[in-house]
């Protein structure tokens, strides 16, 4: 290959850099949103087939840590917080979504701090925030333990789901749930590389959905 230009011929200029989608605008994304899947679920409880689905909070919960990976999370000594802080307001913020469009749509809805899915929304959101941070580690352990605690999310609320409320609801979107949620599972144990890593992944998995289960169940959500 020629290292040299020919006489008379001009150098194409380089292209530019391309540059990172600001961080503001990311959170902006984010905001947004959750509040659209909060109306997305509103409209989605009309739908046949989709109403279960749209009732159901492990849904909410993988959207809350999807977007605050759309935000750009990071990890680090004010980071992690943030993230945490973040993941509450985004749920909220569906909360927010669901009932503006509820009302809207003509079925009265009341938003109360009191209510058992606002309430809930502070520690689920702390825990999408967190599960979004240990997504971004390099340690294949966080990342492992990340995918452990979303499937225990998904199985135990499917399993709550099974016991109280499936004669009322029909058990597929159930199962469905529980099939996701134990395939995260295997994904979170396979990808761990290490031993110590799987046995983090697997035993954050079962343990988390014992405590998915329990709190349900103690509760009564």
């Amino acid at each position: 290959m020629e290292t040299t230009m020919h006489a008379g011929t001009t150098a194409r200029p380089a292209p530019a850099p391309t540059h990172a989608v600001p961080a503001a605008a990311r959170v902006s994304m984010a905001l947004t949103g959750a509040l659209l899947a909060g109306v997305l679920t509103s409209f989605g409880q009309a739908v046949p087939g989709l109403s279960s689905v749209a009732n159901s909070a492990g849904p909410w919960f993988v959207v809350a840590a999807a977007l605050c990976l759309l935000a750009g999370v990071r990890s680090g000594r004010w980071a992690s917080p943030a993230a945490m802080v973040l993941g509450v307001v985004l749920l909220e913020l569906m909360h927010v979504g669901y009932w503006a469009t509820t009302n809207l749509r003509g079925y009265p809805d009341v938003l109360s701090i009191t209510n058992f899915w606002v309430l809930m929304g502070i520690p689920a959101g702390v825990l999408a925030g967190a599960v979004a941070v240990a997504l971004r580690s390099r340690d294949v352990g966080w990342r492992g333990a990340a995918l452990g605690a979303t499937a225990a999310v998904l199985v135990g609320e499917g399993v709550r789901a099974l016991l109280q409320v499936a004669d009322t609801t029909g058990p597929v979107t159930w199962v469905v749930e529980i099939v996701v949620g134990l395939s995260v599972l295997v994904v979170a144990v396979v990808t761990a590389r290490t031993p110590l890593g799987r046995i983090v992944a697997l035993a954050t998995g079962v343990l988390g959905t014992v405590g998915v289960l329990g709190a349900y169940l103690l509760l009564g959500g």
